[in-house]
């Protein structure tokens, strides 16, 4: 029986990204892309990293959709990726025009491929920090984040914590985008008095945009 070819014309990488088993992140791809505003197609390289696995593009597209219909003016937004990994997520934010957008980071390889990207983009809208990020968020002035990215790798225990750690560093009517294998629990929503304003499952992604209930704001 004659091996089947691939698609004439048809891209490898851009076939891998839009695989549903892209999802299963049993491989990452080598490489993701910032698929909107001045960075749009600008590729992000992938580093052979234990738990890193980075945001899917149409979860990030479907992502800053919804922050494009409760946010559409980012010119004075300030954003915070707690677990940068790739900068999917912050650079992402950056191309699309936040005023200020700080990615935190504690692997050392990944912290200088993030530099290189900063530097190449010219984004000096860009901040880098490496270190712990629940030790560095605990140090971050009250409430200057208005919206704040939170995917930690997933055999790691660390979203209950920084769920805790983020509530006191997010700015009034804050959004908060959390990154799972499973839906989050009522519990540890109701803990932190967050609530969920969109939700979605890609195959092993789940997303939720969360912010602070409406009655803490009142």
């Amino acid at each position: 029986m004659p091996t089947k070819r691939p698609e004439r014309g048809r891209d490898p990488a851009r076939a891998a990204l839009e695989s549903p088993a892209r999802h299963d992140f049993a491989g990452a791809p080598h490489k993701v892309r910032i698929i909107g505003g001045r960075f749009k197609r600008t590729p992000l390289p992938v580093a052979d990293v234990p738990g890193l696995r980075p945001t899917p593009d149409r979860v990030r597209e479907t992502l800053f959709n919804w922050i494009a219909h409760l946010r559409p003016d980012l010119s004075t937004l300030r954003g915070l990726d707690l677990f940068a990994g790739t900068g999917a997520l912050g650079f992402e934010l950056a191309s699309r025009g936040a005023a200020q957008v700080t990615l935190v980071e504690r692997e050392p390889r990944l912290v200088a491929q993030l530099r290189a990207l900063r530097d190449k983009l010219d984004a000096a809208s860009v901040r880098i920090v490496q270190g712990d990020a629940l030790q560095l968020v605990r140090s971050l002035p009250a409430a200057p984040f208005d919206l704040v990215f939170i995917d930690p790798p997933y055999d790691m225990a660390l979203r209950a914590p920084a769920l805790a750690a983020v509530v006191p560093v997010l700015a009034e009517d804050a959004l908060l985008y959390v990154e799972a294998d499973a839906a989050l629990p009522p519990e540890l929503l109701a803990a932190q008095r967050l609530a969920v304003l969109r939700e979605l499952r890609a195959g092993k992604v789940r997303a939720h945009l969360l912010q602070r209930r409406q009655d803490d704001m009142a």
